[in-house]
């Protein structure tokens, strides 16, 4: 039995091992979302922060602002949840990219089958990031459906906040950037397993 790792205790060895496993899982999304619309897209060097869920809001533009969130709950050798977010532009611009002619120009609104393509590109980035973690720990991870929302980053933030509260208050966020020829889309993973799945991690990295 894996015991459970004290977020607030962490050492630098164990921080640097999360940051990486943060930067190999957004190398591997960006090169899965490059693949998917069939277009070169090149990734920021991603800011990885492990953070109290009370200040994800502000990292994404504030609590009031919109943004589309898809939420995958973990299982396997891993528990938790991940959700992939980005604000309203970003995801209008990756729909575009998906769909060219058939995509509207209707910031505000998508239609059925664009939140279908914009559903898939988060199943895409997001099944390419934890197959990553996977490979890299050797452990068996398997998500749920994704869940897809349209609102603002409060209110979308505190689902895992409220299911995870009561374990622990910290998220590791990965911040990245993906651009293309045109346009530079902002992307973030929050990753938050339990606290023993950050174990389990650490433990398959030898630490």
């Amino acid at each position: 039995m894996v015991s459970h790792i004290d977020l607030n205790r962490i050492n630098n060895m164990q921080y640097d091992v999360l940051r990486e496993i943060g930067n190999i899982g957004a190398g591997n999304a960006t090169t899965a979302l490059s693949q998917m619309i069939n277009s070169k897209i090149d990734m920021k060097v991603p800011n990885v922060a492990l953070l109290e869920f009370k200040e994800l809001p502000e990292i994404v533009g504030g609590a009031e602002k919109i943004v589309v969130g898809i939420l995958f709950t973990l299982e396997g050798q891993i528990d938790g949840m991940m959700m992939f977010m980005m604000d309203m532009t970003s995801s209008r611009h990756l729909v575009k990219l998906l769909m060219g002619e058939m995509s509207t120009n209707n910031l505000d609104d998508f239609t059925e089958m664009e939140l279908s393509a914009l559903n898939e590109i988060g199943n895409i980035i997001a099944g390419a990031y934890l197959s990553s973690i996977s490979t890299l720990t050797n452990m068996t991870i398997t998500s749920s459906i994704p869940y897809m929302s349209i609102d603002m980053a409060g209110a979308i933030l505190s689902v895992p906040a409220i299911e995870f509260g009561k374990i622990g208050d910290k998220a590791l966020l990965i911040e990245t950037q993906f651009k293309d020829d045109i346009k530079a889309v902002n992307g973030y993973f929050i990753l938050i397993p339990t606290l023993e799945s950050y174990g389990a991690i650490l433990s398959s990295l030898g630490l």
